[in-house]
Parts: C-alpha cells; structure tokens; sequence
C-alpha cells in the first residue's frame, strides 16, 4: 500500500501536479513580497501644521490673454498691470511767470485844434441820446454840432493832417475828412460843391478846406450852416471837448 502512494505521488508530480505546485510557491513569494516593501509604511503621516499667521503677498493683477484674430489666432501675451507712476507737481515758485499784463496806451488828441468856423452852435452832440429833428420831424442822435453861419464863409481845418475824403454824403451833403493820426478824424460837412482840397493833400491847422453851404438833406432846415463833427476810432466824440 505504500508502494501505491509513492507511485501516486510520484505521477502527480511528474504531470500537472508539478506545475500547480510550481503556481503556489510563486504566488506565496508574491504576498511575502508585497508585506516586505508595504507592509512597514503603514503608519499614517503626520498631520501638517498650520503656521500660526500667514502672510500673503499681493501680486499684481494681469490681463488674461487676448486672441488677435487678425494674426492667425496667436495669442497676445498678458500684460502686467503696474503701478501708477506719481506725479509731482512743483511749488508755486518754481512755474514760469507770466508777462505782466499793460494797460493799452491811449492815443493822444490833435495837439492843437481851431474852430473851423465863427458862429453860433445851433444844435449840440448829443451822443447817444435823442434829440428832435425838426428837420426830419422825428427823433436822432446828432453825432456832431451846427455852425450857423453866412453861406460863403470860409472853413478852416480844425487841426493838421491829411485829406482822407472829397465827398458828396447822401445825408450830410459835401463833405470833407481829414485824418489827424492816433485813430482821430474830423469831418466837415454841408459845404459848398467847390470845395479848397483833394483827397490825399496835407493841410496844416486854420487852413481853408472849403466854404458854408446847405447840401445836407437831414439839416437843411436850419439854412445856410456847418456840420462839425470828431470821431476816434471810429465813435463820434463831442467836438466841444476838443474846442474850448
């Protein structure tokens, strides 16, 4: 009966046997292997500890990436938000000055001046204030004053300068300027048509310009006259000022 479990064994393990044998000894040095290299890390790590403040340090913001279409779809690179650059404004010393700010020179009056006419004032400057008419029978400004004198009498320039017009004004009749310089003009108006000047000659003070008539068509009501008036840059001034 030995005999017959010796020859049992002997054919299990001379076939199949052999190999399933072969199986477990591989399989039982698998598991003592696996127990060798993890079975000793098994103990659970330490828990970390939090520090006790945390200290942030803040970063500056960027852009997030923009796709350019226009460029094939490449991306454009973010793009650092920095710091605003501080300006510094000086001291009130430091800026420039400005140029002192002058007063406009005025320009002075003819500085010698002569009635152009002998008689009496009939009608005054009024300047901007209404005055009747009674030639017009309505109300005016009179922007000069009224000589009356004989027809014929000779005018007299007021003060020296150049003729700057011979003229016959659809109001005023005949009419004389002379330019005096500094912006100021004297006008001589209701004259005679033969008048003593052109335009462009120089005449001195008290030199004879012309002779009284009645041409002006405004006027005409107070006969035989002369109409004198004064501007400075073009505004009527009253001629008495100038005169007295």
């Amino acid at each position: 009966m030995e005999r017959g479990k010796r020859e049992s064994l002997s054919r299990f393990f001379g076939g199949a046997g052999f190999y399933i044998a072969l199986l477990l000894c591989v399989l039982a040095t698998g598991v003592v292997g696996y127990h060798v290299l993890f079975g000793g890390n098994s103990k659970k790590p330490d828990p970390v500890q939090q520090p006790d403040q945390t200290v942030v340090t803040p970063t500056a913001p960027t852009i997030p990436p923009v796709v350019d279409v226009d460029n094939g779809g490449q991306e454009t690179p973010p793009v650092e938000v920095t710091k605003p650059v501080e300006i510094v404004i000086p001291e009130d010393d430091t800026l420039p000055t400005p140029p002192p700010v002058t007063e406009p020179v005025m320009a002075e009056p003819p500085s010698v001046i002569v009635r152009p006419l002998a008689g009496e004032v009939v009608a005054a400057f009024s300047g901007d204030e209404l005055v009747y008419n009674q030639t017009m029978a309505d109300w005016r400004t009179h922007g000069g004053i009224d000589i009356t004198a004989e027809a014929g009498a000779g005018v007299a320039a007021a003060c020296a300068g150049t003729v700057l017009a011979v003229e016959e004004d659809p109001r005023l009749g005949v009419m004389v300027t002379i330019g005096h310089g500094g912006g100021y003009e004297t006008i001589y108006a209701s004259l005679q048509e033969e008048v003593l000047v052109a335009e462009g000659d120089w005449v001195s003070a008290g030199q004879a310009i012309g002779t009284v008539g009645n041409t002006t068509l405004t006027e005409s009501g107070l006969g035989a006259h002369l109409h004198f008036s004064v501007t400075k840059d073009g505004e009527a001034v009253d001629p008495e000022e100038y005169l007295a």
